[in-house]
């Protein structure tokens, strides 16, 4: 049976390279006028899978453009009808429907109190685009599965062009065809994924550990394992985790470790290595070799992924990994229950 859901995971490295060949001057002219408005931080708004993107955002803009940023909270103006001061600010709304209501509210009332607004959806005819002073588009087709696969990737490489863009890289788009041939050497891997999942059919809960900008990567891979998999799967930073969490360790339980190479590296091989003193069921997505030897489960992934790209790429292994075990657990992944593609949330 061919699932719509690992259709779209398949045509990811496709969209990839649709943004970066057909999206990169709208980036570009968005970039400018950021830089014209001389905005001083950034809000970004979503919900569900694009949470996970605005994460990314967040991150990546901080590290790699100084920029603040922070997550907005929509029911702060939807339910409690505050009236935000947002003189200087970049307001993001993240959706690839562009359909949620308190989204569009959150943004309208951005705009009418000073910012400057910006959508990223997959739908340029959206209430979300609408209400934004510039549109960003996904480029990503119609997604049919519930769980979202390609509009996540797709979003975090419109995140990454924008950062780039603002600090006038030319090369980016070239950079992002390289994240999309990095996620092909990750669908080549499949099989291998499909055989280590057996072993988890029976798994209950566990735990995606992470850090840094791969901190979005460990918290979209969660939700991917509870809405296809109905397992109970909690995201945390490595680093929180080795303080009250840890006490969860136990002989088996499982722990889905991401750990690209970079700046986040070393606190993940330190974690590593406490996890499996303490008998945990490690999971382990890295290049790394001596990391990788701490796995009772090892999934390598490329090597020489730049970090900034590195959570569309390993996204796909964890997406990968969801849909195997979701038929694993003969489950389809394309109907999890009590879920439809459009949540519109107040």
């Amino acid at each position: 049976m061919s699932h719509l859901m690992r259709m779209e995971i398949g045509e990811q490295p496709e969209v990839l390279r649709r943004i970066a060949d057909e999206e990169w001057r709208a980036v570009q002219i968005a970039a400018q006028q950021i830089r014209d408005r001389d905005l001083n931080f950034v809000f970004a708004a979503a919900r569900g899978t694009s949470d996970n993107a605005a994460a990314y955002l967040k991150y990546l803009f901080e590290i790699a453009n100084g920029i603040p940023c922070g997550l907005a909270a929509p029911s702060v103006v939807t339910f409690y009808r505050a009236r935000l001061n947002l003189h200087g600010a970049l307001v993001v709304g993240i959706s690839q429907s562009g359909r949620s209501p308190d989204l569009v509210e959150y943004l309208t009332h951005a705009k009418a109190n000073g910012a400057f607004t910006l959508a990223i959806t997959n739908d340029a005819e959206s209430e979300l685009a609408h209400a934004a002073h510039y549109t960003l588009m996904l480029r990503a087709g119609v997604e049919r599965s519930v769980a979202a696969t390609k509009t996540y990737t797709g979003t975090l490489g419109v995140i990454y062009l924008l950062s780039e863009a603002l600090n006038n890289n030319p090369r980016a788009p070239q950079q992002l065809h390289q994240a999309a041939a990095f996620v092909e050497q990750v669908l080549h891997c499949e099989p291998y994924i499909k055989e280590v999942v057996d072993r988890y059919r029976h798994m209950r809960e566990c735990v995606a550990l992470a850090r840094g900008l791969n901190q979005a990567t460990a918290q979209e891979t969660a939700l991917k394992l509870i809405e296809t998999c109905y397992v109970m799967c909690k995201a945390y930073s490595v680093a929180d985790f080795m303080h009250g969490p840890f006490a969860l360790i136990e002989p088996g339980f499982p722990c889905l470790l991401f750990a690209p190479d970079g700046a986040t590296f070393s606190t993940a091989l330190e974690g590593a290595s406490k996890l499996r003193t303490g008998g945990a069921e490690t999971i382990i997505f890295a290049s790394d070799k001596e990391i990788l030897n701490l796995a009772r489960t090892p999934i390598p992934m490329p090597a020489g992924i730049p970090e900034p790209l590195s959570p569309i790429v390993y996204a796909v292994a964890g997406q990968l990994f969801a849909y195997h075990l979701a038929l694993t657990r003969d489950l389809n992944p394309d109907q999890p229950r009590g879920l439809q593609k459009v949540t519109k949330t107040r």
